[in-house]
């Protein structure tokens, strides 16, 4: 990726249990671009890890960028990187920022949070909270301790606009039906968290009628796809080039060991940085980025994880 911006680890601290907070700043004679809440940048670390992270410091301030990194154990090695070796002083680079999580303007708003899915949440509901924006946010977590930012949420909102709900706490456990039922009808639901979580708050609101224009979710992970798919080739239009991609292997892989690189990033579907336009042939998306209607149209796909439910598909690079 090109245009990579270098900034300093100004600050590192534990947020919760198993999360680190880390301040980044522009390094001097630079600064930071501006963002909209729900955004989020790559940060690449000194490994070389790209991973993808939501900005949850305060929107408007771009003398720094926030951000909260939960310790997964199983994942890939770049949270680990962070909580391991990431300190004070470092130089990182990371991207401008991007949102594909944003708010609709002026909507009231039901923020629900699971565990490290505040990060995006809280930015969001600093700003319904300093706009006037009606809105209620619903944090889950296993734990009490588990809970990052419950000084700024204290200090930034109403009691009456946040709802905490754990799992070790029976009487607190979130009641969807409910909630619901109690919220205004022209809201707009925003869930990011764990798959388990969101498939539940969303499964939620679809049976209770909430139409698919106002439920607006962000993923960290893409879901683990057990088939390999079968092998395809792609042609590369107006050149004649044919790839072939093998069974297991990724489109874009191929596409690099044939010498043509398409831009990466979260490699699994999520962020859409190697979105490429197909001209023949229909794809099968396995991307969690483009809507059900965009992936219908058949007219781009994700070669970072998608691949082709016909022999052949014809790109444009």
């Amino acid at each position: 990726m090109n245009g990579w911006i270098s900034v300093r680890v100004a600050e590192r601290r534990e947020e919760a249990e198993g999360i680190v907070g880390l301040v980044l700043a522009p390094l001097p004679g630079a600064s930071l671009p501006p963002y909209e809440p729900g955004a989020h940048i790559d940060l690449k670390m000194p490994n070389g890890m790209i991973r993808q992270y939501s900005l949850c410091g305060q929107v408007g301030d771009t003398t720094v960028y926030e951000l909260g990194i939960l310790l997964e154990t199983a994942g890939r090695g770049g949270s680990r990187h962070v909580h391991e070796e990431v300190k004070v002083g470092d130089v990182l680079d990371i991207s401008a920022p991007r949102n594909l999580f944003a708010l609709v303007p002026g909507e009231p708003a039901l923020l629900f949070a699971g565990g490290i899915g505040i990060t995006p949440i809280i930015a969001m509901a600093d700003h319904l909270a300093r706009s006037g924006t009606p809105y209620a946010l619903h944090y889950c977590a296993r734990t009490h301790a588990r809970i990052a930012f419950r000084e700024r949420i204290a200090h930034s909102h109403a009691p009456h606009h946040v709802h905490y709900h754990f799992d070790d706490v029976p009487q607190t456990r979130l009641d969807m039906a409910r909630v619901l039922a109690e919220t205004d009808p022209q809201a707009h639901l925003y869930a990011c968290g764990p798959a388990g979580f969101m498939d539940f708050v969303i499964g939620a609101a679809r049976a209770a009628g909430w139409p698919e224009a106002r439920l607006h979710v962000e993923h960290f992970s893409a879901p683990e796809v057990q088939d390999p798919g079968d092998a395809f080739e792609i042609e590369i239009a107006g050149t004649g080039q044919i790839v072939p991609v093998a069974s297991g292997q990724s489109a874009a892989t191929a596409l690099a060991e044939a010498g043509i690189e398409v831009p990466l990033s979260c490699e699994q579907g999520i962020c859409g940085t190697c979105l490429t336009t197909v001209l023949a042939g229909v794809p099968d998306h396995r991307d969690m980025y483009l809507s059900a209607a965009e992936q219908a149209a058949n007219d781009c796909f994700t070669p970072c994880c998608s691949r082709a439910r016909t022999p052949r598909l014809v790109i444009e690079i």
